[in-house]
């Protein structure tokens, strides 16, 4: 691909805080531009320069949408793989492509494709009735996971198992086609993340160490309690991913840091990342430029830390401390400019360097 002039249009498939970040990057860099989303004033449409409001299947509206634009990425992985797939036979160049979309949004298949490249994954069954879910459960054992094969993410749409009475009935409180995963007792959970240009270079950033409370990143600190081999490893699943999609884009794997020092896949998303909002201060280029120059065919920026790092996620009421916040000269503070503050709904971050 001939690399994007500024002033070109990039066209983002939906209006979330990451697409608001996306969409702040890609100005910086001289262009334009358009979201594509489901949702009135979203985040991202008002920074952006233009927004189109429509139905992620309605092919008419995606068709005009790729007109407009000289490329398409996405901000989050649930946008309908059809919609890729859509806008390419529109026309338009979309990155990253529509298969990395499909198995990032089935877990059953993300983990089957995952271990199909040699990455080692949690023991896990496919669940399409209760049956299925006890003779999975004697296979993998106790305590287990139980998720939703689409659409779960924050913690949603997941059960722990721990007991034979968390079984009983579990399905039906599932209520949609699940995945067993049997737990990892990890030491900490950690994640890659990298970009892949359109001319196969890779850059990735260090090993970001995570914590969540319900469900919900909530920490995220820089640099990880690992060692090299561990990074070493977490780079060599990211590449493996990469290249097998022919990926062009930044993306990310979340993996748990066994006792002894192996790594086990949780999942992956194919797009910037939560845990990587600390680079827009703490890296050289921030993970939503890298993913802009990526998909606009720039050379990658370096991904070199600046610091030690903490990043808060502000959730809910968190985001209602923001003059405290703003006042503190060691935080930078970013907010998603969210109408609604909800308990448990990402109102924003704020990012702590430690020189």
């Amino acid at each position: 691909m001939k690399p994007l002039a500024p002033g070109s249009t990039i066209g983002i498939l939906g209006g979330g805080q990451l697409g608001r970040m996306l969409a702040i990057a890609a100005a910086q860099l001289g262009f334009d531009v358009c979201i594509f989303t489901d949702e009135p004033d979203s985040p991202a449409s008002r920074v952006a320069a233009k927004t189109i409001v429509g139905n992620y299947l309605d092919t008419a509206a995606l068709a005009d949408f790729a007109r407009r634009v000289a490329v398409v990425t996405t901000e989050f992985e649930n946008v309908p793989a059809q919609t890729a797939e859509a806008l390419i036979a529109a026309g338009a160049r979309v990155a990253p492509c529509p298969n990395a979309l499909a198995i990032a949004q089935d877990r059953f298949d993300e983990k089957s494709f995952l271990q199909a490249l040699g990455i080692a994954t949690p023991p896990f069954a496919a669940i399409n009735s209760q049956a299925d879910l006890e003779t999975a459960v004697e296979r993998i054992g106790l305590p287990a996971i139980l998720k939703t094969r689409r659409l779960g993410y924050d913690g949603r749409g997941q059960i722990r198992l721990k007991s034979e009475a968390d079984v009983a009935g579990a399905y039906a409180k599932l209520g949609a086609p699940g995945i067993l995963e049997g737990f990892c007792a990890f030491e900490r959970e950690v994640s890659i993340i990298a970009a892949r240009g359109w001319d196969g270079a890779i850059v990735h950033y260090d090993l970001c160490e995570n914590e969540h409370e319900g469900g919900i990143l909530s920490r995220t600190t820089l640099p990880a309690k690992v060692n090299a081999a561990v990074q070493g490893a977490a780079l060599e699943a990211a590449e493996k991913v990469l290249h097998a999609f022919d990926y062009v884009g930044v993306l990310t794997i979340e993996l748990f840091v066994m006792a002894d020092g192996s790594l086990i896949a949780n999942e992956m998303a194919p797009r910037v990342h939560n845990s990587g909002h600390w680079t827009i201060e703490g890296a050289l280029t921030s993970q939503f430029e890298q993913h802009i120059r990526a998909v606009a065919a720039w050379p990658l920026g370096p991904a070199t830390r600046l610091a030690q790092i903490e990043m808060l996620n502000l959730i809910g009421e968190d985001a209602d401390a923001w003059l405290a916040l703003a006042a503190d000269p060691n935080a930078r503070l970013h907010l998603y400019g969210k109408r609604d503050t909800r308990a448990g709904r990402k109102m924003g971050h704020v990012t702590k360097l430690i020189v």
